[in-house]
């Protein structure tokens, strides 16, 4: 490889990081509001607690891809499922039946997608030279 070339990848892994360190950054900070959030309302429900979920998901996909280089897809599903169900708590009461049917059939599909990904991840493994695991 070129030294052009070597010095353009280094620029971008750095960056790459550094988007990283913010993203990870943020969302800690994201924790601390919905933590202090929380606290002054002296009351904890369910979707503090899902969105909870979603910002620890977040550092391990940030985690995950800092260690290993590689984002497991199913990560970003995971995260979706459960922000269509903390959607589906926060407004359950005013949706009609058709967005209630859409959220959920949403969510459906993305499970699904996760299953086809796990059997095809089983079923029909990388090899070491295709860049996976």
């Amino acid at each position: 490889m070129s030294n052009n070339r070597m010095l353009g990848s280094r620029a971008l892994d750095a960056l790459q990081h550094v988007g990283l360190i913010i993203v990870a950054i943020a969302t800690v900070v994201a924790v601390g509001i919905e933590v202090n959030t929380m606290w002054r309302a002296r009351t904890v429900t369910l979707a503090d607690l899902l969105l909870m979920f979603i910002y620890l998901e977040v550092l391990a996909m940030v985690a995950i891809y800092l260690r290993s280089g590689k984002l497991p897809i199913r990560i970003p599903l995971y995260i979706a499922i459960v922000a269509l169900a903390r959607y589906l708590i926060l407004d359950m009461k005013g949706m009609d039946n058709w967005r209630l049917i859409t959220v959920a059939g949403a969510a459906l599909v993305l499970a699904l997608a996760i299953l086809a990904i796990r059997f095809g991840h089983v079923k029909y493994p990388y090899d070491k030279d295709e860049g996976g695991h």
